[in-house]
């Protein structure tokens, strides 16, 4: 069976071609970034806009590079939820037009949930169940996975997640957009130590995060060493990704030790962090764990892991009648049920 997979939550639109016997057999990606960035975030009506125009020339582009026509295709994925509804609207009209005209069936597709099975595309994928850290720009979650479909949130942001701390640490350091890619550049040339930053619910016996209290600290920090310089400005960086990464992989290595599992996944846009897959890395080794990650192209939001999760859920569904609706917010429990 081959699936199209179309992800348009937010500011990339993805597509991908998934073969249930060949595997991925080709994806695309843009990436809104570069226009976003003059406004120092996401904008969406700026958003929605660009993937109309992004939609079909990249389907277009995935089959060419497939070697593959629309008439090969079995059925179309989509991310359905949660995100930007404007931008959710695009990639639902455009997947369940093209399934109606094909007479294909079509499904809407949790955007966490492929981010959570998106390492599964990788050749040393890891066997369920498994421990998976969700750490995005609006999302850090730890769930135990059991399988398709069969999620138990564990552990879950109670204010910023880890990704929009980053941002917002970024801001304050006069960095650009994004934030994220931004800060861990600049903390590679600082000095953790010089600065003493909390480490939110650190010591909580929970697995939940609070990186709010953080971002107010760096302000605090910010705003003692004013004029800042370069050095205060990359130690700063630096001591506030430490204490992020501290935070994130203490409680990843107790939720392991909690469930009794020895394998982690880690996903999403702050999963390309390096210092982060670093320190879990080591952590998970001296726990006798092992760490699964996608490659960094997929650490983003993309086609191939809505593609993936769609072709996992798609043996039940037959083609409908292809009304739809969109899920801007969508709790990842409501599609816990196990295949």
């Amino acid at each position: 069976m081959i699936i199209l997979g179309i992800e348009s939550s937010c500011d990339e639109t993805g597509v991908a071609l998934y073969d249930t016997e060949q595997g991925l057999r080709s994806h695309a990606l843009h990436s809104q970034v570069a226009m976003h960035a003059e406004y120092g975030g996401v904008v969406p009506e700026l958003a929605s806009r660009d993937h109309i125009r992004r939609a079909l020339p990249l389907t277009q582009k995935v089959l060419h590079d497939a070697g593959a026509t629309l008439k090969d295709i079995d059925a179309i994925a989509y991310t359905q939820g949660p995100g930007l509804a404007g931008a959710l609207l695009v990639g639902t009209s455009v997947a369940e037009s093209l399934a109606f005209a094909l007479n294909i069936p079509a499904l809407g597709v949790h955007h966490l949930e492929g981010h959570l099975l998106s390492p599964l595309l990788e050749e040393n994928p890891p066997a369920f169940p498994f421990i998976a850290l969700l750490v995005s720009g609006g999302h850090t979650q730890i769930m135990r996975v059991g399988g398709i479909g069969d999620y138990e949130l564990l552990g879950d942001t109670l204010d910023d997640a880890a990704g929009e701390a980053f941002d917002k640490t970024a801001k304050l350091l006069g960095l650009g957009y994004p934030g994220g890619a931004a800060v861990s550049k600049l903390a590679e040339s600082g000095d953790p130590t010089r600065f003493k930053l909390p480490r939110p619910m650190l010591n909580s016996g929970d697995l939940n995060f609070s990186f709010s209290g953080l971002k107010t600290a760096v302000l605090t920090l910010v705003n003692t060493h004013q004029p800042l310089d370069e050095i205060t400005r990359a130690d700063i960086a630096s001591a506030f990704q430490q204490a992020v990464v501290e935070v994130i992989s203490s409680k990843c290595m107790a939720a392991l030790k909690q469930c009794g599992l020895k394998q982690l996944v880690v996903s999403g846009g702050v999963g390309a962090n390096r210092q982060l897959r670093a320190a879990l890395s080591n952590a998970a080794q001296k726990q006798g764990a092992e760490v699964f990650y996608p490659r960094l192209e997929f650490c983003t939001d993309n086609g191939a892991m809505i593609a993936f999760a769609g072709a996992m859920r798609m043996k039940s569904i037959k083609a409908g009648s292809h009304a739809f609706t969109i899920k801007p917010r969508w709790d990842l429990a409501e599609v816990s049920v196990p295949l």
